[in-house]
């Protein structure tokens, strides 16, 4: 009797010590951000490139150069995390258009996520985020990540709201973006949200070509645009609006795989019909070159292999979207002659919905270079080197 009390004490002991390990690492010789003495510009961008009337902006949480500022500081502090070592740009790096270079990112254990970190890109053009779309606004998403097991492992946010009160540099900030220095858990999302909607890339060769009929495009990149929006290929039919994104809360299967180990949509205990599996919200393509891995588990290491999929690579899935299948058509855009945004408008192709059966696209070798020399005009390499987007915890 005795040998099996000694055995429990020794089991209770390990937990606690075990527990004790997971404990809040204190902060200890803090590094202060480095800040302009004027608030860089957030606010006065160049919106109307990209969908201004789309840009997803709650009037309680609208952007200012001092909240951006704040959520800047914040983005990059890895003092967020349990213990100290991960930050939101730790897996969200500016020089990959703010997306991973890696399939999954590393947590704050050195645990791996199991889904690749999409790009932020735009974010204030989107209603839905996260692979599957669990989160509809950014002041619901960006705190997810902090509170994650594998991510960044501050579960309690109380602690979190004690930690920031500690640090010397976050009292000023938070008065200068909220008029008070009060640190609320509310207040962290608010700033985040506002730096994150700041990100917007609007500076690329594509965005340069609008104005002039792309003149500035070479003779490749006009034929992967024209094969891009074309009636017979189902890129645009995903992939539309100014952003690239299917306007912002499209989800679609792309016939991955015949059966899938995450199922994205599926997987979300809201939803309680097989409908959505394999479902995956669909991502902007701007900056797309840049932010390889690609797909929801960074299957895909370059964007050859992608359009290889779409190609001859689909496979055939009870949810495959119509317009991967044969007969499938896809989603144009017709204005109404009011001059606002263009309607979707469903137009199959002959044969109706889709017969189910994957499509093939049958593209030449030239076609597919095209297509890649088209999505490369998307990158903005201002916005990968713009300072005000930049670790402010580091001389830049």
């Amino acid at each position: 009797m005795a040998k099996k009390i000694n055995l429990l004490l020794s089991a209770i002991a390990l937990l606690v010590v075990l527990n004790a390990c997971r404990k809040e690492t204190p902060v200890t010789g803090a590094s202060s951000p480095t800040l302009p003495e004027t608030p860089y510009n957030y606010v006065s961008q160049n919106f109307g490139q990209i969908g201004d009337p789309f840009f997803n902006q709650p009037p309680n949480n609208m952007l200012t150069n001092e909240g951006a500022t704040l959520g800047r500081v914040l983005f990059y502090d890895a003092k967020l995390s349990l213990n100290n070592t991960v930050a939101c740009a730790t897996c969200h790096k500016q020089n990959f258009a703010f997306a991973d270079n890696t399939a999954g990112s590393t947590g704050f254990e050195s645990k791996t996520t199991p889904r690749n970190s999409p790009a932020i890109i735009n974010a204030g053009m989107s209603n839905g985020y996260f692979w599957d779309i669990r989160a509809l606004t950014l002041e619901e998403q960006v705190l997810m990540p902090v509170k994650n097991h594998v991510e960044m492992g501050l579960e309690n946010f109380d602690n979190l709201e004690i930690k920031l009160r500690k640090l010397d540099y976050y009292s000023p900030l938070f008065e200068d973006a909220f008029g008070s220095a009060e640190i609320t858990r509310e207040r962290i999302a608010m700033a985040l949200s506002q730096f994150m909607r700041s990100m917007v890339s609007y500076r690329s060769k594509y965005d340069q070509g609008l104005n002039s009929n792309f003149q500035n495009f070479t003779a490749l990149e006009k034929m992967g645009k024209d094969l891009f929006e074309s009636w017979e290929m189902p890129c645009q039919s995903c992939h539309s609006g100014n952003n690239f994104n299917g306007w912002g809360t499209s989800a679609s299967n792309i016939g991955l795989d015949e059966n899938y180990s995450d199922n994205g949509m599926g997987d979300l205990s809201t939803n309680q019909d097989a409908a959505f599996d394999g479902m995956f919200k669909v991502p902007s393509l701007r900056n797309v070159a840049v932010t390889a891995p690609y797909m929801h588990d960074g299957r895909f290491s370059t964007l050859e292999q992608v359009i290889e999929h779409y190609n001859t690579g689909v496979k055939k899935h009870r949810n495959l979207d119509y317009r991967l299948t044969e007969g499938g058509g896809g989603i144009f855009f017709e204005g109404d002659g009011s001059g606002g945004p263009n309607i979707p408008v469903i137009d199959p192709l002959p044969g109706g919905f889709g017969s189910g059966e994957p499509r093939k696209l049958n593209l030449t070798e030239t076609q597919k270079r095209a297509l890649v020399a088209f999505m490369q005009t998307l990158t903005d390499y201002e916005l990968m080197r713009d300072p005000k987007f930049s670790n402010p915890f580091t001389a830049n």
